[in-house]
């Protein structure tokens, strides 16, 4: 069944008077101490010769649930969201574990295509892979920005199949075009150009492998060129992953379209003021399966939702609703 909304959690978020800034609720989450995690690393080799990294934070030898979080671009393990969410997990007894898109685990991967927003076959062997290993667990997946977005895609792709049970989505850009778009602008371009230089950095390494140098679609001087987005979308991410070009990529990818194929529990969160997207990625109520709770907050920036505390100690929102919808 459906689950209807909540409105008392809409009610419950309010921003403190010094955290209304929709960039303060983005960058001050990255920029303060984070929980120390004991996590345990598995390396998942897969059928086209590359890998996938997994960390886990186990509760128990055999888990009955089982949390994995998908981080966004160019995030992990130690992403300062994923690590609360995580926190909170441990706390209440429940494994997790951060499905690491390729490369971003701390070592670049093997083949010349990396991850992308519509990523869902390797979400796939991730969950295959949960699934082999603890068959009768109950499989929460929560997704973040891109990661959310590709978790949108998954599940109105499995529809029935899906190997999750439950799962959130926060902050995702479900409209991929628009979102690029956005972030050529004003402040929020500041994003785009740290996301961007890591990007680079990542491409031109693999431009120095002698095995890789020859099938990647540019070379050093060109990656140097990328500026945006949609630059980087058309010229690497397209080509390498089977998309004619950039308007293919997004057109395809963007979860948006996903949502009325879903078939679970699924709860997606955005902020109004979210400096990495525009009102075209808020769904209409047509757009949403009756299985979707949809919850739009006021602000809480991108992945942020910042709600009491001081600025040296905030308090924070999204990992009890989280836990809250999960019945964690």
């Amino acid at each position: 069944m459906a689950r209807k909304i909540n409105s008392n959690w809409l009610k419950q978020f309010s921003t403190p008077q010094w955290a209304k800034n929709p960039h303060l609720q983005t960058i001050l989450p990255t920029i303060l101490p984070t929980p120390s995690l004991a996590l345990r690393r598995e390396r998942m080799e897969l059928a086209d010769g590359d890998f996938i990294d997994l960390d886990w934070l186990d509760a128990n030898e055999q888990p009955k649930r089982i949390v994995v979080a998908f981080h966004g671009l160019e995030g992990s393990s130690n992403s300062p969201y994923v690590k609360r969410l995580m926190k909170i997990c441990i706390e209440r007894n429940v494994c997790s574990v951060v499905h690491h898109h390729r490369g971003c685990s701390g070592e670049n991967n093997r083949l010349a295509r990396s991850y992308h927003s519509g990523e869902t076959s390797d979400m796939q062997n991730t969950l295959l892979h949960l699934r082999s290993l603890n068959p009768d667990a109950h499989i929460d997946a929560v997704g973040y920005s891109i990661g959310g977005n590709a978790l949108a895609k998954y599940l109105g792709e499995q529809k029935e199949a899906s190997l999750v049970n439950r799962a959130v989505i926060v902050s995702a850009p479900l409209q991929l075009s628009a979102c690029a778009q956005r972030l050529e602008g004003g402040f929020s371009s500041i994003y785009q150009r740290r996301l961007i230089k890591l990007l680079q950095r990542k491409t031109t390494e693999k431009l120095t492998n002698p095995k890789l140098r020859d099938v990647m679609p540019l070379d050093p001087d060109q990656v140097k060129q990328l500026k945006t987005f949609y630059d980087f979308d058309d010229k690497v991410t397209a080509p390498l992953h089977g998309f004619a070009d950039v308007h293919d990529y997004y057109a395809q990818c963007s979860g948006l379209q996903f949502l009325t194929s879903i078939t679970i529990p699924t709860l997606i969160i955005h902020a109004a003021d979210d400096p990495f997207m525009t009102d075209e990625v808020i769904p209409k109520p047509e757009q949403l399966s009756k299985h979707v709770t949809y919850e739009l907050y006021p602000r809480g920036g991108h992945v942020g939702f910042i709600s009491g505390g001081s600025p040296f100690r905030p308090k924070f929102f999204l990992e009890d609703r989280i836990a809250d919808y999960l019945e964690l």
